[in-house]
């Protein structure tokens, strides 16, 4: 699962503001995608209650993000950026996909505040919104890259720190290992599974009590996993 060209191009245009972009693509790209694989599996599936497709998209894209270092394929600081970014947008995914199991929208704009407070990038939803309101009007603005007291790889660092953040505290630990002469793993596998899981079950927490479902049709499977009585 690779960014966008033109994510990355935005993200590197304003570094500060990465994560509120990816947030906000994520949802226009990624939205419709998990609101339409949900459907779908609900109708192959109809039976198969909320917490157990839940649990299918968690073991997807956990599996994913395992690999997800591996998808850059390159070399120096820039390939270990977009390593992280890669892993960044695979969690995002993952967090819709969540809220549409769950009922709730993954194509609304209220989806990037989500994915910026879960992802731990901003505390509060009200820091997140304002954020996201900045950064969609500085999409053009190189700001870092055109200051004169900030060299290239400066801005690389800052970049890939602010989008370490978002996949991970434990994962931001460990970008720079591609950097050192000799290091063969850029993200460990363990270290991006940890991470991924780890949003799952706070997205879960976030989307299931929201939960606005139908009913689930009569069978061996009960929302909840009970079986049906009679």
């Amino acid at each position: 699962m690779m960014l966008p060209e033109t994510l990355w191009e935005k993200i590197k245009a304003d570094p500060q503001y990465a994560p509120e972009h990816v947030a906000l693509e994520a949802v226009t790209r990624l939205g419709p995608q998990a609101q339409s694989w949900v459907e779908g599996m609900r109708r192959w599936q109809p039976r198969m209650p909320p917490d157990a497709l839940a649990h299918l998209v968690v073991k997807r894209f956990v599996s994913r993000a395992r690999w997800s270092g591996a998808a850059a394929g390159l070399a120096g600081l820039p390939g270990a950026v977009i390593d992280v970014g890669v892993l960044a947008w695979t969690q995002s995914c993952m967090v819709l996909h969540l809220a549409a199991v769950y009922g709730v929208d993954p194509r609304d704009p209220q989806r990037a505040v989500d994915l910026l407070v879960l992802q731990g990038v901003h505390k509060y939803t009200d820091g997140a919104r304002a954020a996201l309101e900045v950064a969609a009007g500085r999409r053009t603005v190189g700001s870092l890259i055109a200051r004169g007291d900030q060299t290239l790889s400066q801005v690389f660092i800052q970049l890939g720190m602010k989008l370490a953040r978002m996949a991970g505290i434990r994962v931001a630990r460990r970008m720079f290992a591609k950097v050192v002469p000799g290091a063969a793993v850029v993200l460990g596998t363990w270290a991006n599974s940890s991470a991924t899981k780890e949003l799952a079950w706070r997205a879960m927490g976030m989307y299931r009590p929201r939960a606005i479902l139908p009913p689930p049709p009569q069978g061996p499977w009960q929302q909840g996993g009970t079986a049906a009585k009679g």
